[in-house]
This record gives structure tokens, C-alpha cells and sequence, in this order.
């Protein structure tokens, strides 16, 4: 499981626009979001949330990017729907979820099964993680997520 101050594992994912590939955009700090599911309440909110600070990361320096198994066609849905303009990166196979420790055993009215456990990871801009929060709670995540981004900068 990656750790704060770690090497942050490379990965190439599909996008709308074609493909992202994490170690291309160093020089600056990037905010990796893994979320469960395009479309539902948590998932939504969150996107909404980092979309609503999109210009305030952008003018922190910052690249934001949203992750989860969905396909490429659910997340331009999911971006159409909601008007959402940050990018969001397609990992059907679960690699780079399992290279950041986030697919996990989950449990839900005791029935088990693997899935995406909402956490975020901020990079600097030599492509070490800065800070990690797991176990997301959405409600000002982003918020904090961007003024972690402003201390990392100072």
C-alpha cells in the first residue's frame, strides 16, 4: 500500500481525449481521486465538488484527476449529465486502484465484495506522494484537498 513520501506508481489510463499518463505530468502537483461508481450520490457529489474548485486548482498549479473502473463512455455520461468539466480516467482492469491500495474487500448489508474505497492522493510535482486520505468522507474533502495543494506550494 503507497505511502506519503512514496514514489507515486506510473500509470497510463483511457480519457474522453485519449489517454493520461501520470508520470507526463510532472513539474507539478496532481490530485488523484479514486471513487466507486460514476453517477451515484457520493460519487456525484464529490465530482462536484472538485469541478466547483476546478479553477481554484488550476490556479493553485495543480492537475486534477478523477478515477474509477467505469468505462470511458460512462464517464462522459457521468460528464455531460452533470456538466462536469475535470478530466476522468478509465482503469476497467483495476490496476491503478490496486497499484494505490484502494481496491478493496468491501461490505454491505454483510454481503463481501471488491470495490473501489473512496481515497485521494495528492502528488508533488517530482511525482512523490505528498499526502493520502482514505476512507473519504465527501462532504469538504475538496476543500481540504485544495489547501493541502496551497501548503504544498508555500
Amino acid at each position: 500500500m503507497v505511502q506519503e513520501n512514496d514514489l507515486a506508481p506510473d500509470f497510463e489510463l483511457p480519457t474522453e481525449d485519449g489517454s493520461i499518463r501520470l508520470s507526463e505530468l510532472r513539474g507539478k502537483p496532481v490530485v488523484i481521486y479514486f471513487y466507486p461508481k460514476d453517477d451515484t450520490s457520493g460519487c456525484t457529489a464529490e465530482a462536484r465538488d472538485f469541478d466547483a474548485l476546478r479553477g481554484a486548482f488550476e490556479e493553485a498549479g495543480a492537475v486534477v484527476v478523477g478515477i474509477s473502473p467505469d468505462s470511458v463512455e460512462s464517464h462522459a455520461k457521468f460528464r455531460k449529465k452533470h456538466g462536469l468539466g475535470l478530466r476522468l480516467a478509465s482503469d476497467p482492469d483495476k490496476t491503478a486502484a490496486q497499484a494505490y491500495g484502494v481496491w478493496v474487500e468491501k461490505s454491505m448489508y454483510g454481503r463481501k465484495y471488491m470495490g473501489v474505497e473512496r481515497s485521494t492522493f495528492l502528488i508533488d510535482a517530482n511525482g512523490r506522494i505528498a499526502k493520502v486520505w482514505r476512507k473519504v468522507k465527501v462532504p469538504g474533502h475538496a476543500q481540504a484537498v485544495l489547501q493541502a495543494v496551497r501548503e504544498l506550494n508555500s
